[in-house]
């Protein structure tokens, strides 16, 4: 069914999958299970959402983000994070599709809450054998499959501007997800967030002095 799939929709929902399985992962709530099914989700996604984009017609690779995006479902029993938080408003208000809202807030996400997720990070890069593995290897290797599918990497981008910034950072805060995001937040962070996505401008995300 998904082999008729536009590419860029195949990309978006790829992007989708991956959030749910990276979310699961960082999350901080103890559920050993579905960290292992997160990981070999994340590892599909790594061997196979470029050759899902590039060929619509290559059955393992889209057998294999079927798979993928299962095993996200099935892993995000464990929690969500601030990726969702924020893609749930924006979506909401501005009608855009989620994927691509997640692939926007991923690697944000993933900066604003590195001193709380980097052994996971590290662990994660190495089963993916990515080098130098650590947070920033993972944002790397994000940045490179929105370049590799073409995927909108900023808000503005996409039409969307600060009109209702104060607005998105509120119900942010109050989305069922922010509870189990690693890295504590608050509305001022949730606002911050999303301009920093906004404008690709990683100075805007708020830093942090103490990991607990």
């Amino acid at each position: 069914l998904t082999l008729t799939l536009p590419p860029n929709l195949t990309a978006w929902t790829g992007f989708d999958a991956l959030a749910h399985n990276i979310e699961a992962l960082c999350s901080p709530l103890f559920h050993p299970l579905a960290e292992g099914i997160a990981m070999e989700g994340i590892r599909l996604i790594h061997d196979s959402l470029i050759g899902a984009y590039s060929d619509g017609q290559n059955l393992l690779a889209r057998s294999n983000m079927m798979c993928a995006s299962l095993m996200g479902a099935t892993a995000f029993q464990k929690g969500l994070g601030a990726v969702h938080s924020l893609s749930h408003p924006v979506g909401g208000l501005y009608n855009t599709h989620h994927g691509l809202l997640n692939a926007i807030f991923l690697p944000t996400v993933l900066r604003y809450n590195k001193p709380y997720i980097n052994n996971k990070m590290t662990r994660l890069a190495r089963y993916i054998n990515l080098a130098n593995p650590g947070v920033q290897a993972i944002i790397d290797w994000i940045e490179s499959l929105q370049l590799k599918s073409n995927t909108p990497r900023t808000l503005a981008e996409i039409g969307i501007d600060e009109t209702d910034a104060s607005i998105i950072g509120a119900r942010a805060f109050s989305d069922p997800s922010t509870s189990t995001n690693p890295r504590p937040l608050t509305a001022n962070d949730c606002t911050a967030l999303f301009k920093s996505a906004l404008h690709g401008d990683c100075s805007l995300i708020p830093k942090t002095q103490t990991v607990s």
